[in-house]
């Protein structure tokens, strides 16, 4: 039997609402399914993301989710465009078989977008 489905990450986040505006303004997140001053979940069309409130930078700027995309050049041309992709995370392929680059958020979130080879 599998049980497991998919998974979610959990960021965490210095200011819910300027957190969910980023990923609205910057990344096109559209989707609010719950935000309050403590947690908020978001989404863009399949993927969907929560952050909790924290104090510390510490936590943001060392934590990092993957999200497996279609069509990752035109992904990266809208994030380039939209000025987040990581100075270090220019798109490019991967010994590991994906075409990948990297965003940061205002909160030092490293979001990794990736298409299989």
């Amino acid at each position: 039997m599998k049980h497991l489905k998919f998974a979610i990450p959990v960021l965490a986040s210095l200011n819910i609402d300027k957190t969910v505006t980023f990923y609205k303004e910057k990344l096109g997140f559209d989707k609010i399914g719950w935000k309050d001053k403590n947690y908020a979940v978001i989404g863009r069309d399949k993927v969907e993301i929560h952050f909790w409130k924290c104090n510390n930078k510490i936590h943001p700027e060392n934590t990092s989710c993957y999200i497996q995309v279609e069509e990752v050049d035109e992904l990266y041309e809208e994030m380039k465009i939209a000025g987040v992709v990581h100075p270090n995370g220019p798109l490019q392929n991967q010994p590991w078989g994906m075409r990948e680059f990297a965003v940061l958020d205002k909160d030092g979130n490293m979001i990794k977008f990736g298409q299989f080879l």
